[in-house]
């Protein structure tokens, strides 16, 4: 019997990376401020962060194993799609091929709440009017009809926020069984 694929879940929020890698590390340097790079090639960098682990996240599907990412490309477009002179669609194309999650949960927070949870403002894109922007940009991305976004209320307490999470994800694992992987954005 063969085996049935994993899902592909995405936590994404407005608000960090897969820094172990090598261009993990370029990039955590960079948020943290310790380092100053062209926004072009950041962005860049983010979307090549995002395919070194394509290989991996292929097998591991295959494998039947289900994967939780936090954050994935909507990230990188919505963060540098707020910055000046970059649009939505020049910041989605880096990405364009990825594995297509089976489930994209955004954790809504208001930013007056966000702003009060440990170390916020230490990094890079921690600054209100940024983070409004931000914003804007993931509800433009969560109008996409041929993505399963769903939204869930971060205010919660831990407990519901956990329950809403297992409930969603659960009824994705289910579908994904039985659908092939798709492509971001194709």
């Amino acid at each position: 019997m063969a085996c049935r694929r994993g899902a592909l879940i995405v936590l994404e929020g407005v608000d960090r990376a897969e820094r172990s890698t090598e261009i993990g590390k370029l990039l955590s340097s960079y948020l943290e401020k310790k380092s100053e790079l062209e926004d072009h090639s950041v962005h860049l960098l983010f979307s090549a962060n995002r395919w070194e682990q394509v290989p991996l996240i292929k097998e591991k599907l295959r494998q039947g194993v289900t994967l939780v990412v936090d954050r994935y490309a909507f990230s990188g477009v919505a963060f540098t799609s707020a910055k000046e002179n970059f649009s939505l669609d020049w910041c989605k194309q880096p990405d364009v091929g990825l594995p297509k999650p089976d489930l994209i949960l955004f954790l809504q927070l208001q930013l007056a709440d966000a702003s009060t949870r440990g170390e916020f403002g230490r990094e890079r894109y921690e600054e209100k009017t940024f983070q409004e922007r931000v914003l804007g940009s993931f509800q433009q991305l969560m109008r996409d009809s041929t993505l399963n976004w769903k939204v869930v209320d971060a205010s919660k307490s831990i407990e519901a926020v956990h329950e809403e999470i297992c409930s969603l994800s659960e009824a994705a694992i289910l579908g994904a069984a039985r659908r092939p992987l798709g492509e971001l954005w194709l």
